[in-house]
């Protein structure tokens, strides 16, 4: 099952059987609008404040997938998921809802793969039959708390990036038909020196590299046994400076082969600046559009490298630098396996 030093391959290949995702009233107006199962026209959601609407939005992501994949949530036997606020209470506090035993992940923007990793590896070795993986992200909750609310007002550079809000859920299992997870590599936690809070994806580009490389290095395999490449949220910063590393690193990545999440999700004409970013941004456009994708065949295999900057509020007041991690999964579908 390990490969190298940090890659796992699932010999029982698990299934996701179903997925489900949740935008808000900003993904509602995106390039991928049609591939959510439900889009909110209030941040609110009724609530009190942005965290209690964050964390309806994962349980009603939750529930779209296991309402999808016909099952009860009795039936879940684990749940694996995340988030960017304090704690991760919004998660947190919507699996009181579902009631599943409960992993609280956090990999910051990494997080969707993370779960999607770890949930294979269970679900490979007979651990469970159903099991629940997911992230979340809510813009102004988010926005908040790491850098300024957004009653403020405060002007940001090209650099920073719009934060999802949403949720991305997908429901595991060790039979059924649906995309295959058939490896996995695990990041390793990279830090250039950067502390900028609105760079974030100049910050993780190192992180992604650094995993992508490990991942074709330990399955011993080219870039071109991947119909796509897909990156969780460097956005337009990132993904150039991840490009030109990869050039030189000699390492055969084609530009149209290697996409980003952040640079998908919104349309041209929203004020995103560099792009989209949080941990919901991943795990809507993979567990959203791309899975659709993949099931009309527009591809057979592709690689998710969810990108993470691990820092909080704290480190930053304490004048920190940006530690970032990359954790990437192979899906296939259709073809051999």
């Amino acid at each position: 099952m390990l490969e190298g030093h940090r890659t796992w391959v699932f010999e029982q290949k698990p299934v996701i059987i179903s997925t489900g995702t949740v935008g808000g009233p900003f993904e509602a107006d995106g390039a991928i609008a049609k591939d959510f199962d439900l889009l909110h026209t209030d941040l609110w959601l009724g609530q009190d404040s942005y965290e209690k609407a964050h964390k309806i939005f994962f349980e009603e992501a939750c529930q779209k997938a296991m309402e999808k994949g016909g099952i009860q949530k009795e039936q879940v036997q684990f749940l694996l998921a995340g988030d960017l606020i304090n704690q991760i209470t919004p998660t947190s506090f919507a699996c009181r809802t579902i009631g599943a035993p409960y992993f609280g992940l956090f990999g910051a923007c990494s997080t969707s793969m993370e779960g999607l990793a770890l949930g294979a590896y269970i679900v490979n070795t007979n651990g469970a039959q159903y099991l629940l993986t997911g992230a979340s992200s809510h813009d102004t909750a988010v926005e908040k708390q790491f850098r300024y609310p957004t009653e403020y007002g405060g002007q940001k550079p090209p650099t920073a990036q719009w934060t999802v809000t949403g949720a991305g859920a997908a429901l595991l299992s060790n039979t059924g038909e649906g995309p295959r997870v058939t490896s996995a590599t695990i990041g390793r936690v990279i830090d250039m020196g950067l502390t900028d809070p609105f760079n974030m994806g100049g910050a993780m580009a190192p992180a992604a590299v650094d995993t992508i490389e490990a991942h074709l290095k330990e399955r011993n395999i080219d870039p071109s046994y991947y119909d796509l490449i897909v990156t969780g949220d460097l956005g337009q910063i990132g993904h150039e400076v991840s490009l030109d590393l990869f050039k030189k690193h000699g390492t055969p990545i084609s530009e149209n082969q290697y996409q980003d999440c952040g640079l998908m999700i919104y349309r041209e004409g929203q004020p995103v600046l560099a792009g989209g970013s949080g941990a919901g941004c991943s795990a809507t456009v993979v567990y959203g559009h791309l899975l659709n994708r993949m099931k009309k065949g527009e591809f057979k295999r592709m690689l998710v490298v969810a990108t993470g900057a691990l820092l909080s509020p704290l480190s930053f007041q304490q004048n920190e630098t940006i530690p970032c991690i990359a954790h990437a999964v192979s899906i296939e579908y259709g073809g051999e396996q």
